[in-house]
């Protein structure tokens, strides 16, 4: 492995990959597979069910994304599953990264459209793996109990092509639609996503996000798995 590549093996403070509990659960999860897409592909799916998609997880702070804090929640948004999944590929000694694109939701619930004052997804994560010879994306955001109540497909992985959001839902409604590449990372860039959040959703809608989270403890009062799609 080359220099420039040993990051993505490397336990940073918010992907933290040496942290005991995430060893445990990947090795758990990995059990006796030995082949290394097949250990990814494990812990893609342990990922993509295992932690149920919330929209209205805190945002702003290092510890929001923090693997290890992840998996105790046993909930996040896209990128705290995709950095949770990103630590358990390095954890086994798979490199990995986190990649972010800006994607259209067509398919959305009005809660979440009239939360977000739009429906653009402003840093959607997902994970790269260096598996085979090269970097195949995967995105584990939506868990099949969410995909069922929207008529999508779950995403599937199998180590060797990307996985990455349907253009259509199985009603042949649009369901995702990426806007925007914003390249890739070895680590969650906190700073930057609140950023870019700013910028497309306006100062005064993050802000009394972070002002509710504050006040609230961390929960937003929200259900989503109670609305329903447009």
């Amino acid at each position: 492995m080359s220099q420039i590549d040993q990051k993505y093996l490397d336990p940073t403070p918010i992907i933290d990959s040496d942290h005991q509990s995430i060893i445990d659960y990947a090795t758990e999860t990995i059990s006796e597979t030995t082949d290394t897409i097949q250990r990814a592909i494990k812990l893609y799916y342990a990922v993509r069910d295992g932690i149920w998609y919330d929209p209205y997880y805190p945002f702003y702070l290092p510890e929001h994304y923090r693997a290890s804090n992840v998996l105790k929640s046993g909930r996040g948004y896209c990128v705290c599953k995709a950095s949770l999944l990103c630590a358990l590929g390095r954890a086994f000694g798979i490199p990995s990264r986190v990649g972010f694109a800006d994607v259209k939701n067509h398919l959305a619930t009005r809660q979440l459209i009239e939360f977000l004052g739009s429906d653009l997804f402003v840093y959607h994560g997902f994970v790269e793996f260096y598996l085979d010879g090269k970097w195949v994306k995967a995105t584990p955001a939506f868990n099949r109990e969410l995909c069922e109540r929207h008529s999508v497909a779950p995403l599937e992985f199998n180590g060797r092509e990307d996985s990455i959001f349907h253009s259509y839902n199985l009603e042949k409604k649009q369901f995702m639609e990426y806007v925007a590449d914003h390249g890739i990372y070895a680590d969650i860039p906190v700073d930057i996503i609140v950023t870019a959040w700013k910028e497309a959703y306006g100062n005064a809608r993050v802000d009394s996000w972070i002002k509710g989270f504050e006040k609230s403890g961390g929960g937003s009062g929200r259900n989503f798995y109670r609305e329903k799609a447009l």
